[in-house]
């Protein structure tokens, strides 16, 4: 009877251990699927995060493209003013040249006018006055056509004016445009870079619960 009690008692105690080995058991599964959970929990914010590294990288290559297109339109607009400015000076020069010319044939004709008009005498014939009628017309004519021509020449010089400062405002406007291209682009970068350490840290954390998990499976084995 004693042996059978004692016998009855062991396993009573053994039941008991069972049952504990059995909750442990039954614990390390359910940290076992908390970590599973957790590992696909990292998996999708890892996906997430490479689509948007993507998305960002993306719109990164858009911008550089975007901002060589415009230093490209840029250089082509400062070339063109440069060009400009050389056939502005061209056209310059070219009417300086003109007015030169246009001066000395008026000084050598209102002098040899003069002249003619010295040597013979306007009350004894009337061939004189009309050459001095003509004279006068052609004087009045040349002080109209030199007032068109100083007319044309504001105009030309407002014209040419307005065209310089057009380009320089485009300049600057592309100027800004590039500024603002590569602020933008710092910006992605900057985005990129703690994304990418959002995701390590994400992973660093992960590593560590499953570290801390594993440390539970091991249990005491039950005294004999």
């Amino acid at each position: 009877m004693e042996d059978s009690g004692e016998i009855l008692c062991q396993i009573s105690s053994l039941k008991d251990m069972l049952d504990q080995v059995n909750e442990e058991i039954e614990a390390n599964i359910q940290a076992t699927r908390e970590i599973e959970w957790q590992i696909v929990k990292c998996t999708e914010i890892e996906s997430a995060l490479a689509a948007r590294e993507s998305e960002l990288m993306r719109t990164a290559y858009e911008l550089q493209f975007e901002i060589g297109g415009l230093m490209k339109v840029h250089a082509d607009s400062v070339t063109s003013v440069e060009h400009l400015e050389e056939k502005i000076c061209d056209l310059r020069r070219k009417r300086d040249e003109i007015l030169e010319r246009m001066n000395n044939r008026r000084d050598e004709f209102v002098a040899s006018c003069l002249a003619f008009q010295n040597e013979v005498s306007v009350k004894d014939n009337d061939a004189v006055r009309t050459l001095l009628a003509e004279k006068e017309l052609l004087q009045n004519e040349i002080h109209s056509l030199n007032k068109k021509n100083k007319a044309l020449e504001s105009s030309t010089e407002a014209f040419v004016e307005e065209v310089l400062e057009d380009l320089h405002q485009a300049k600057s406007a592309l100027d800004v445009e590039i500024r603002c291209g590569n602020i933008e682009n710092e910006k992605l970068l900057n985005d990129i870079d703690e994304l990418k350490g959002t995701l390590s840290s994400v992973m660093l954390t992960s590593l560590q619960q499953m570290q801390v998990s594993g440390v539970g499976n091991v249990f005491s084995a039950p005294d004999q």
